[in-house]
């Protein structure tokens, strides 16, 4: 997976790219880190070129939440669509994460 961090908007912005699983743990943690130290309140995960998703990918979106709480940010999910969508809404993280 390739990940990209940005700041577009006011907003913090993780662009990624490809299969999101557990082999992407490191980079996530990478551009989670670099997200939650930027100065806008708001973290957008732009999920548009993922195509794959899986269980720790779940838990990895979690704990940016936890983190960016603690930072006092705001997460949402964008660009969610096809089979990570799927996921996305059977696992309910529509409650847990804006979705725009």
């Amino acid at each position: 997976m390739q990940t990209n961090v940005s700041n577009r908007d006011g907003k913090t912005v993780i662009v990624l790219q490809g299969r999101f699983d557990f082999n992407s743990h490191r980079e996530f943690r990478e551009a989670v880190d670099q997200a939650v130290k930027e100065a806008a309140r708001e973290v957008h995960v732009d999920l548009g070129g993922v195509d794959y998703l899986d269980s720790s990918a779940l838990g990895m979106l979690l704990m940016l939440r936890d983190k960016a709480k603690g930072a006092g940010k705001e997460v949402a999910l964008a660009n969610v669509r096809g089979s990570v969508k799927q996921v996305i809404d059977i696992a309910n993280f529509g409650k847990l994460f804006a979705l725009v």
